[in-house]
């Protein structure tokens, strides 16, 4: 992970932590206003403000996973298979990007809907029964702007309607969970609004030190033990956590050649955002959140968007105690150090 500056008005510099001059005083955002936004708050109080759908754009077997989760936090939820339903998979398939490069068995979206409902008849008994197979993903590089190249996973069709099925279960339990400064790949959650709460949380709070953070390789890093381990704090259901385990350890193909992995999640694979998510969770969110109520000596604020995060410290002290401390707790769950 790498520390380095969000901002620098002529602050001074060290290990990513700049001061900054934004003023600490305001009630609100004029941008927000003139963009039809509610007041973002995610700094000040912290709320979860991904509320339930109504019951006539969810199914209501959905919706009582989600009831369940928010009565209980710590309840192992068990008998969640199946809710993957064939009108589920249908969901699912279509939701999915009708554009999207094909996988290792080269069929593509059309084709695939060619033959639909014959498919989903019998993908559903797979999955239950334990027969359906994960495939490899296919490997294929792009470029970044500082002239690397990043590595993507593309999945398989099937592969991605089961996986965006089980991701569309799991969110139910863990929206219930996720933490209120939280943003990336979340439902009615977007950059825009990531950058008002951090905004909100620099004019509210009394902030004078930034931090930006760049868990770096973290797709690629990911540790599959972990990863389990947090996933069985909510699952009950070995065939959930199975199906998981396979997509993890189905390799990937590239030029013909199969490798194994093990670790990480593929970067552009659809049960992914969903997995960092919730590894983020239980490594970043709750151990931040705590330590700045428990630790830090004045404000500490904030917003995390998938494996970047920023924050905001009121003293220079907190500032660079925490970053010592993050390096430490990162390295635990095997992500690379800040710099």
């Amino acid at each position: 992970m790498s520390g380095k500056s969000l901002m620098n008005d002529g602050g001074e510099s060290h290990c990513g932590i700049v001061s900054t001059k934004q003023p600490n005083k305001g009630e609100g955002s004029s941008a927000e206003a003139v963009e039809g936004r509610p007041k973002t708050k995610e700094n000040t109080q912290q709320p979860n403000l991904c509320r339930t759908p109504s019951r006539e754009s969810r199914p209501s077997g959905l919706e009582r996973v989600r009831e369940t989760a928010r009565k209980d936090g710590k309840l192992k939820l068990t008998a969640l298979l199946h809710h993957v339903s064939i009108d589920l998979l249908r969901t699912s398939y279509y939701s999915l990007k009708k554009q999207a490069a094909a996988g290792v068995d080269g069929v593509t979206w059309e084709e695939y809907g060619q033959d639909l409902e014959a498919r989903l008849a019998d993908l559903p008994g797979r999955i239950h029964r334990g027969a359906y197979r994960a495939q490899p993903s296919r490997r294929v590089w792009i470029p970044k702007a500082d002239g690397r190249q990043r590595p993507l996973g593309v999945a398989a069709l099937e592969d991605k309607i089961v996986q965006y099925a089980v991701g569309t279960v799991l969110n139910q339990i863990w929206e219930e969970d996720f933490l209120g400064f939280s943003y990336g790949f979340r439902p009615r959650r977007s950059q825009h609004d990531a950058l008002d709460a951090l905004w909100v949380g620099i004019v509210r709070k009394k902030v004078n030190w930034i931090l930006d953070l760049d868990i770096r390789s973290f797709f690629d890093k990911l540790q599959h033990g972990w990863l389990v381990q947090f996933v069985e704090h909510r699952i009950g259901d070995r065939r959930v956590v199975r199906l998981i385990q396979k997509w993890l350890k189905a390799g990937v193909m590239e030029q013909g050649q199969w490798s194994e992995t093990k670790e990480g999640s593929p970067q552009g694979a659809v049960i992914s955002p969903v997995l960092a998510n919730l590894y983020l969770h239980y490594v970043l969110d709750l151990w931040v959140d705590a330590w700045r109520k428990k630790r830090a000596r004045g404000d500490v604020i904030i917003v995390r968007y998938a494996d970047d995060a920023v924050l905001g410290f009121e003293h220079r002290e907190d500032a660079g105690q925490f970053l010592e401390q993050l390096r430490e707790r990162l390295a635990k769950f095997g992500c690379s150090e800040a710099s």
